[in-house]
Parts: structure tokens; C-alpha cells; sequence
């Protein structure tokens, strides 16, 4: 299966849970995928407070924004956090969680093979 590369352009916690979905989901088929966050989404890798609808998620007994990131990272789904995003934001790779690699734009598009592209 092709691998699937998801590229996250904004801070939009809604946007960062579909792509973990999305991302999920492919891996879960059997298919590598990873996202990466471009500029300041990388501060959506080092939110740590709960996501605006984490209690509606969870009554609909959906995953919180964590815990999907969490089963995400369990399918071996990667992140790659832009390395222009981090300095933006004035972050450190040891501040966006486990499993975070630091990254560039130019890197992931010569990298991406055949892999399907998606920008959210």
C-alpha cells in the first residue's frame, strides 16, 4: 500500500484530530503515514491542555484529541514538526512529545516517493 504524507498548514485543533484520523486510519490498513505540521501548527503539538471539544468526544465515545494522538502514534503513524514552525513559535523539539521529528519542507518533498499527499 502507498504511504500517505498529510500536511498540516494551520492551528486548528479540529484540523490536527482529522488528520490523526485520517492518518490513523491508513495505517491501520496497513499503509505508513505521517504528518507533518508546517509553520505554527507545530503548537499543536505541544498543546497539553485538553482540546475545545475533548467532552463532547468523549460522550459521543469518540477518542480525546490525546488519546488519538496517542493510538495514532501506537499504528506508527509519524510527526515531523517544521523546523522554521518551531523557531516561529519559539519551541524545542523536546517540548512537542514523544515520537516528534524536526523537519523541513524541502526534506519531506523529496522524500515522499510515491506516497499520496493531503494538505489540511
Amino acid at each position: 500500500m502507498r504511504g500517505l504524507t498529510i500536511i498540516l498548514t494551520g492551528t486548528d485543533p479540529e484540523r490536527f484530530y482529522s488528520a490523526l484520523s485520517i492518518a490513523a486510519a491508513h495505517a491501520a490498513s496497513g499503509g505508513p503515514a505521517c504528518i507533518f505540521c508546517e509553520g505554527r501548527a507545530v503548537t499543536l503539538l505541544a498543546e497539553r491542555s485538553p482540546a475545545p471539544d475533548d467532552a463532547g468526544r468523549h460522550a459521543g465515545g469518540l477518542p480525546t484529541l490525546a488519546e488519538l494522538r496517542a493510538e495514532a502514534s501506537g499504528l506508527g503513524v509519524g510527526l515531523i514538526a517544521c523546523q522554521g514552525g518551531m523557531a516561529l513559535s519559539g519551541l524545542e523539539i523536546g517540548q512537542l512529545g514523544p515520537g516528534v521529528e524536526a523537519g523541513g519542507l524541502v526534506s519531506l518533498m523529496t522524500g515522499l516517493g510515491d506516497d499520496r499527499l493531503v494538505t489540511l
